[in-house]
């Protein structure tokens, strides 16, 4: 399965780490476009004066890491698609592009499931995704969380409740069935 990765899925820390996790254990291919990265990078200078740079850097190691991800819709496919909001074409002419089964957005208004069929894609919630990949293979999904909850716990210093986080990563259900354990 292709999942075309929606930038504000991207941007969060903890959730790209996870959703990049699982596709690392080979539950699914992962596809972006340059736009799609360079909302990232532009979005993490919310952060602070070094959130950019920081974002950049991280975007060359996800590039040389996943080096056929990034797809380029052809030329012309962008002005023939209409969404609610035209600023969202990009990411459904990248996942046209990149032939994904699926667009991964927290943005379901702008990504209206009648239209997107029309063009053969769907659309999950990362939620949704992820409990759908853990249910068909709980292993890896588990795997990927727990490496990510020890990395956030590393870097924080902390206790950090595994539900907490992903709760925080809007990942309520997985957060469920996965409790504390």
């Amino acid at each position: 399965m292709k999942l075309l990765l929606d930038a504000c899925v991207i941007y969060p820390t903890v959730l790209r780490e996870i959703l990049l996790g699982v596709a690392a254990r080979g539950l699914y291919t992962p596809l972006w476009s340059a736009r799609i990265l360079e909302e990232w990078a532009r979005a993490a200078r919310k952060i602070g004066p070094t959130g950019e740079v920081q974002a950049r850097a991280e975007i060359a190691l996800v590039r040389a890491a996943w080096p056929i991800a990034e797809v380029a819709p052809r030329e012309g496919l962008e002005a023939r698609l209409w969404l609610p909001d035209a600023d969202d074409t990009h990411v459904l002419a990248a996942a046209i592009a990149g032939g994904a089964d699926a667009i991964v957005t927290f943005n379901a208004r702008d990504f209206p499931r009648h239209l997107l069929e029309q063009e053969g894609v769907r659309r999950f919630a990362p939620d949704e995704v992820l409990m759908e990949l853990w249910l068909a293979a709980p292993q890896p999904v588990e795997e990927a969380v727990r490496a990510v909850h020890a990395e956030a716990r590393r870097l924080s210093g902390e206790e950090l409740a595994l539900r907490a986080l992903l709760k925080r990563a809007r990942l309520p259900r997985l957060g469920k069935a996965l409790g504390d354990g």
